[in-house]
């Protein structure tokens, strides 16, 4: 599933010497990650992983800055992975931040004590080289092929679209839009009407509208998605019997599970399998935004890929010339490096 974490080595269970161990952490609007991996014959294979909902974009305020609750929350959390990343070296260590850091006004404040408590540089990346790192993260976790490929993530303040073939990402772009910002501009209360979705929906094809030339159906042979959203969906359609298959989202299942939500009518009495206690208060957001998606884009069924960014962004790292310098190995700088799949 994935939104928990992989049985695995714990923080404490990871070797003291790490030497061939690499990690990346991801700062999302919604969620922070650390996943920690070991490279084995040309396959990077994960030895532990953590997540925590932090929300720090519900945290950014309409002034730009993220309140003292949302730092706190973000320093808590990085002071935790800097714990579990005592004895690496900087080549083995990236970490990225995303659409909440892009935006707030006061990021300076949040990263200067957020690395010392990390104990290593952390980039705000644009929404071009965060969609460039999605499409690189999924396509490294498919087969070789020469399909035309359709990539989205819709993460918690920024959703991106990236149409591409085999590993060659041809188009992509970076909406404002995401499941915690859409929850709270249109369930703030909390409250799951059929008029809610119908606004929001509205809203975010809006949004959308003028993608629809360069990511409709004419440009793509089979559609692929990413992160916490998408893969809560997949996993509630497939527990709750609207599908046979796991990691996949059909149109159909889609709309059963809005249905499901208006009939819960709030987030507190959703009871439905695979939408988990911390993803209730944005779940509204998230697949109004999806449902979207699927209108604008004529998506009939998508399939979930996990990892995307953090795998993406690990790959990129090692081919950089102080990466591969590190480690010695050729290996490292090679595009056929892969992460397993598990």
């Amino acid at each position: 599933m994935p939104d928990t974490t992989t049985p695995g080595a714990s923080a404490a269970h990871v070797p003291a010497s790490p030497d061939a161990l690499l990690a990346v952490v991801d700062l999302g609007s919604n969620s922070f990650r650390l996943e920690i991996l070991r490279r084995s014959r040309g396959q990077l294979e994960r030895v532990d992983y953590h997540k925590e909902t932090v929300r720090q974009g519900g945290g950014l305020g309409p002034d730009g800055h993220l309140s003292p609750q949302a730092l706190e929350r973000g320093w808590d959390c990085l002071a935790r992975f800097g714990q579990a990343l005592q004895g690496f070296a900087p080549w083995q260590v990236r970490a990225v931040a995303t659409q909440t850091l892009r935006e707030a006004r006061n990021r300076d404040d949040f990263l200067a004590r957020g690395q010392r408590l990390l104990g290593f540089p952390i980039e705000v990346i644009s929404g071009q080289e965060e969609a460039r790192l999605i499409y690189r993260g999924v396509t490294q976790r498919l087969p070789a092929s020469h399909e035309r490929r359709l990539v989205l993530d819709v993460g918690g303040r920024s959703t991106e679209l990236i149409v591409g073939s085999g590993g060659q990402a041809r188009a992509m772009t970076s909406r404002l839009l995401g499941s915690v910002a859409w929850s709270m501009a249109h369930f703030g209360d909390q409250r799951l009407s059929a008029r809610q979705f119908e606004r929001a929906e509205a809203a975010a094809q809006a949004v959308l509208g003028d993608a629809v030339a360069d990511f409709c159906r004419p440009h793509w042979d089979a559609a692929y998605g990413c992160s916490g959203t998408v893969g809560a969906v997949a996993d509630a359609l497939r527990l709750g019997g609207q599908t046979a298959e796991r990691h996949v989202v059909t149109r159909a299942g889609l709309h059963g599970l809005r249905a499901q939500l208006i009939a819960a009518g709030d987030c507190d009495a959703i009871r439905l399998p695979g939408i988990k206690a911390e993803r209730k208060a944005v779940i509204g957001g998230g697949v109004s935004v999806l449902c979207a998606l699927f209108a604008l884009l004529d998506i009939e069924r998508l399939r979930y890929v996990p990892g995307a960014l953090r795998h993406g962004a690990l790959l990129d790292w090692l081919e950089r010339p102080q990466a591969a310098g590190a480690t010695g190995e050729a290996a490292a700088a090679s595009p056929l490096t892969r992460v397993a799949r598990r």
